[in-house]
């Protein structure tokens, strides 16, 4: 069989950029959604235009026009949607649930992977508030799909390097410390980070695969599920220096996030399920999942410490 038709909604987004250009390397015909709404912003405008010079296919299409959403799917097998869900930017998750109408109008999409690339929400049902609102919403998006029996493949990506290696899991920065650091608990507990290129390259390896048709698939590389402890080690050992340690226990972490910023407690409020609770790593999966470097082990993933190199 020939690779499949690939449309790409969100992408010049953080994920969705390097979506495409997986999809491209990977020899998929790839489309990419052009929003009329993307009115004066000249950057996200070059960045699908070079798409274009690669071999991309831009489509225009608006959340707001259902037709020139049915269009767009209409000229694919499978649709990867990578619109934003975070909230200190602009959360949009539950937009999809327009995507999902249209993917069902057109009939003719094979696989749907929806906007996740995180914890997985079916495993995030006792989160704290406000935080909760970003499992909630993914799950409705969820719900939509397999009520409209929508073939899908869900992606649990873990911690992106880019926020949660790179700064050593520290809140309020993306660049590692050389002094101080602080350690939530006392920073054993496991997580997953990856480099948000693997993140793609994996996402787009199962978009063909019967292996992941209707399962969550896990991007679990083994070399890289650390704790927080082993990635600061990882770092003091690049830097040739070891950094004063100040841990922060579950009371004192929940008393700071009560007085942030809305959207900051959003998002931090999940730094305390990963590393106060372990919900990256408490689990064994299941048949209902699979793990990605298992499948595609041919996948030369980044390790952490090659990873952070680049900031020495």
């Amino acid at each position: 069989m020939g690779k499949s038709k690939v449309l790409v909604v969100g992408g010049t987004g953080y994920i969705g950029r390097r979506i495409v250009r997986a999809c491209l390397a990977e020899g998929h015909e790839t489309y990419v959604v052009q929003r009329p709404e993307l009115g004066l912003q000249i950057e996200k405008l070059q960045m699908l235009l070079s798409f274009k010079k690669q071999g991309a296919h831009l489509v225009e299409a608006s959340f707001s026009d259902h037709k020139s959403l049915v269009d767009a799917v209409k000229k694919v097998d499978v649709v990867i949607s990578a619109i934003s869900g975070v909230h200190f930017r602009t959360h949009c998750i539950t937009l999809q649930l327009k995507l999902v109408h249209a993917i069902k109008e057109a009939g003719n999409v094979k696989r749907f992977l929806p906007s996740e690339f995180g914890l997985d929400p079916a495993r995030m049902g006792d989160a704290l508030e406000p935080g909760r609102v970003t499992f909630e919403d993914k799950m409705a998006v969820r719900k939509a799909i397999e009520e409209a029996n929508i073939p899908f493949t869900y992606i649990s990506a873990n911690l992106f390097a880019g926020y949660f290696a790179g700064s050593l899991s520290q809140m309020g920065c993306f660049v590692p410390p050389r002094d101080k650091v602080h350690l939530f608990g006392d920073g054993t507990l496991k997580a997953v980070f990856l480099d948000e290129d693997d993140v793609a390259t994996y996402t787009v390896k199962a978009i063909d695969d019967p292996r992941t048709l209707n399962k969550t698939l896990y991007l679990r590389p083994p070399e890289n599920i650390l704790s927080q402890a082993e990635l600061i080690g990882i770092w003091e050992k690049l830097i040739g220096k070891e950094l004063e340690k100040t841990y922060i226990p579950p009371e004192g972490f929940l008393t700071t996030l009560k007085g942030l910023d809305y959207k900051l407690q959003v998002g931090i409020g999940h730094f305390y399920h990963i590393f106060y609770e372990g919900c990256l790593t408490n689990f064994e999966i299941g048949e209902e999942g699979a793990e990605a470097s298992k499948l595609y082990p041919e996948v030369n993933y980044t390790r952490m410490d090659e990873y952070l190199k680049i900031y020495v």
